[in-house]
């Protein structure tokens, strides 16, 4: 698919990054094709690669290919209407976080865990003293998240259990 909509594009030159070692050993060759829908797959990618000046393929492992994961969970989660263009995403990385959070010293303790006021709205539908709608409908929208079996759990972590 990514093959063809950059010989749509009119592209000439094209870097292949795909997490899949098998594909790219076979499309370069350095490994023998054998099962029948690869080798199909395979005839089929050596044809469109001839629409190109230069082509290259790069396995890149499933660790390493987050963005590539973030763009599919994203593109998967909007409707384009084809008669439409398509606006690009503007992405932008930081090496620092966006948000910090720190908690001094001298701050008043409690004897609470971190997750008193969740299980607390989840248990008993109570919200902490002196608590805002703000305050409110982000504890219900955290709260959300988890179920009460005895211990807590984050989806997540359920998901884990199970």
């Amino acid at each position: 698919m990514g093959i063809r909509a950059a010989i749509e594009c009119k592209i000439k030159v094209l870097e292949v990054y795909e997490d899949s070692a098998l594909v790219i050993y076979q499309l370069k060759g350095e490994w023998e094709t054998k099962d029948p829908k690869l080798i199909d797959y395979r005839k089929l990618v050596l044809e469109l690669v001839k629409e190109f000046d230069d082509i290259t393929f790069c396995y890149l492992p499933r660790d390493e290919n987050q963005m590539a994961d973030a763009l599919a969970t994203l593109a998967s989660m909007i409707k384009v209407n084809k008669q439409e263009d398509v606006k690009p995403i503007r992405m932008s990385i930081y090496e620092t976080p966006a948000h910090c959070y720190s908690i001094e010293e001298d701050e008043e303790k409690d004897d609470h865990p971190w997750y008193h006021n969740i299980l607390q709205y989840v248990k008993n539908r109570e919200y902490p003293d002196q608590a805002g709608e703000n305050v409110k409908r982000t504890l219900r929208r955290l709260a959300i998240d988890y179920v009460l079996d005895g211990e807590i759990y984050t989806k997540e972590e359920r998901i884990k259990c199970y």
